[in-house]
């Protein structure tokens, strides 16, 4: 705390965010004086706060009151002293901080997705290992829309027009929002958010922005505080920036794309790669695991209802788990690399995945095959599209009964996890489905 009062002293702050992330990836907490915030050393919220729906619902009584104490106790919430970033488009010097939770008695919050991933952290940390990842994060920009019964529209760009067809890798169709651009840049750079490229994506007014390989607890903190400062920076110039999975008809996905890669914690070293370049028995093991668990954890990736509109057949989206060399129809692309830099790309995230249980899950997917020893299938030649390939869960529904039905991910993610996160979800699928749709009035309204 000593070097966390220094360094809100040096800055002159006076508000403080406490954040916690929710199953979804939700900002959850307090603001705070800055002296209240030196005085109590964190914060107390209610454990309940993890097992809230994306609509602000619980789960039903019986799997809250079996998870949660009856007395609806509070949480311990500590500020983790290397996750305290400025909030630069404030009025007054605020800080944000992320905290961790904990119970009285002073054990990690199973329910908390920032705690998951420190758990997958620290089994390879058993191993010697240390994982290294970089995200590429997906989104649109969309004129702004009151009415959600409304489909989404492109926004106008400093022409006057909006945008039309598809402009992959369009120079001029990304300085369209220049404005934007430039104070998100700013803020991100204030923030110490390592992001590097900027892409115009094959989608309508679709952008791509890729982050620096590093420590994947400070890659999600990252990937977690990008998705308020992109928000914000698009609110501020009258448009807005969705990181929905699917959120335009007829347009590709957003992606969470996922390199990771693993090093020897004490020589730094690849173990993707052995001492002649080629790839590893530990690498294909790795890939091994990801095709195997990933079937079995993809809700933790495509959280949503809406997640599941991305994977389809002869789309940018991947509808598989087969893996090749420089292939971007496989879910799991090896993209051509020297030895030291040898990484998996896993594709099949969405961009609306809280980032922590994604990257944590993908993680954990490839140590479970490293540490069971699973040989991948054949790598794919050619196009990985068909059907034939495809060993993914087609519905949410199927997807979390595949979820709670995993031995591994409860014995190493905890039942009570497992039982919540699917919980949450079904309580949101549940909501979905009292909606209808303009599909159906559209087909069904005066034809059936």
């Amino acid at each position: 705390m000593k070097d966390l009062e220094s360094w809100l002293k040096e800055r002159r702050i006076t508000e403080v965010e406490c954040l916690v992330t929710d199953i979804t990836g939700i900002a959850r907490g307090k603001i705070t004086p800055v002296s209240k915030f030196v005085a109590e050393k964190g914060m107390r919220l209610p454990e309940s706060v993890l097992l809230q729906s994306v609509t602000g619902d619980y789960v039903e009584d019986d799997i809250y009151y079996s998870l949660l104490d009856p007395a609806d106790i509070d949480m311990i919430c500590k500020p983790d002293g290397g996750a305290a970033y400025p909030v630069p488009w404030a009025l007054e010097p605020t800080a944000q901080v992320i905290h961790d939770c904990f119970d009285k008695m002073g054990n990690p919050i199973e329910l908390s997705a920032r705690n998951q991933l420190k758990k997958v952290l620290a089994l390879y940390t058993e191993q010697g290992w240390r994982p290294i990842v970089a995200p590429e994060m997906e989104f649109y920009l969309t004129k702004r829309c009151e009415d959600p019964d409304l489909p989404l529209q492109p926004p106008i760009g400093r022409s006057g027009r909006q945008e039309t067809g598809r402009q992959s890798f369009s120079i001029d169709a990304a300085n369209e929002f220049d404005p934007l651009f430039e104070d998100m840049y700013d803020w991100c750079e204030a923030q110490g958010l390592d992001i590097d490229t900027l892409i115009h994506e094959e989608g309508t007014a679709q952008m791509e922005i890729n982050f620096r390989h590093g420590d994947p607890l400070t890659l999600a903190d990252q990937v977690f505080l990008f998705k308020r400062t992109m928000r914000e920076a698009a609110l501020k110039h009258d448009v807005a920036a969705t990181f929905m999975a699917k959120p335009v008809t007829n347009e590709p996905g957003s992606a969470m794309h996922i390199h990771q890669s693993v090093l020897d914690a004490k020589s730094g070293k690849s173990i993707f790669s052995n001492a002649d370049g080629t790839m590893s028995q530990l690498f294909l093991h790795h890939i091994g695991g990801l095709q195997k668990f990933i079937p079995e954890s993809l809700p933790l990736m495509a959280p949503n209802v809406n997640s599941f509109r991305r994977f389809l057949p002869d789309t940018s989206a991947p509808v598989n788990v087969e893996w090749g060399e420089e292939n971007r129809t496989c879910g799991l692309r090896v993209p051509d690399s020297n030895p030291q830099n040898r990484r998996v790309e896993n594709r099949l995230p969405g961009a609306d995945a809280n980032a922590y249980l994604a990257i944590a899950a993908s993680l954990l997917c490839g140590y479970l095959g490293m540490i069971q020893k699973l040989n991948p299938s054949a790598p794919v030649q050619g196009r990985a599209f068909e059907r034939r390939n495809l060993r993914l869960p087609f519905t949410l529904e199927q997807a979390l009964e595949r979820m709670e039905h995993c031995a591994e991910l409860e014995t190493y993610m905890g039942s009570k996890f497992v039982t919540g996160f699917v919980a949450v979800k079904r309580v949101e699928n549940e909501n979905f489905k009292r909606v209808i749709s303009s599909w159906e009035r559209e087909f069904l309204l005066l034809s059936v």
